[in-house]
């Protein structure tokens, strides 16, 4: 389940991929059931701050993805990382703050913790406009999971980031930790 959740879901930032997961018509490396090279943001206009794809304004929306997001039955997350230790996948929903958003298209998030961030993709890649500020609390709903992330999937989220060069090259290793794939997300404004 875990690697057709991720194998779904890693259409990551506007990469056009075929039915055999090929970018623009060259093949894709794999990694741990999940595609990594071509997050390059084609067919986005990045200048259209807090508007989505079809140029609607988003910037007064609270509520994105697929499914509405039952704040009533949130944990926290520090419950969140407890009830996962230990396992593999795990559905949930919590409330978190917010600690940096994909610069490009607002198609992850970091959630701060008391120890390192962990990252949320959007299931069926849908955003949140980039404009959303680190400390904005948000519920979100959908699955975490154990994620191999490369030495390029890394990169590229440091890229998104737009975090400094020297910080994206000191990436060498692949990286196993929790990801949340989440499948709604309310923003607490």
């Amino acid at each position: 389940m875990v690697g057709i959740i991720a194998a779904s879901l890693f259409v990551s930032c506007g990469e056009n991929t075929d039915a055999d997961g090929h970018n623009e018509g060259e093949h894709m490396e794999e990694h741990a059931d999940h595609d990594h090279d071509g997050h390059d943001h084609k067919g986005h206009d990045h200048d259209l701050e807090g508007h989505d794809h079809d140029g609607e304004d988003m910037s007064d929306k609270v509520a994105f993805g697929p499914k509405e997001v039952d704040t009533a039955s949130a944990i926290s997350t520090a419950e969140l990382l407890a009830q996962f230790e230990g396992k593999t996948e795990m559905e949930a929903t919590f409330k978190g703050e917010i600690n940096e958003v994909c610069s490009k298209m607002g198609c992850w998030v970091n959630i701060k913790t008391e120890d390192e961030p962990f990252m949320v993709r959007f299931k069926d890649h849908f955003t949140i406009p980039t404009v959303t500020e680190p400390g904005t609390m948000a519920y979100l709903t959908g699955t975490a999971i154990q994620d191999t992330v490369s030495v390029d999937e890394q990169r590229h989220y440091l890229e998104d980031a737009e975090a400094p060069q020297e910080e994206i090259d000191a990436i060498t290793e692949p990286k196993y930790t929790m990801t949340f794939i989440a499948e709604g997300i309310r923003l607490d404004k």
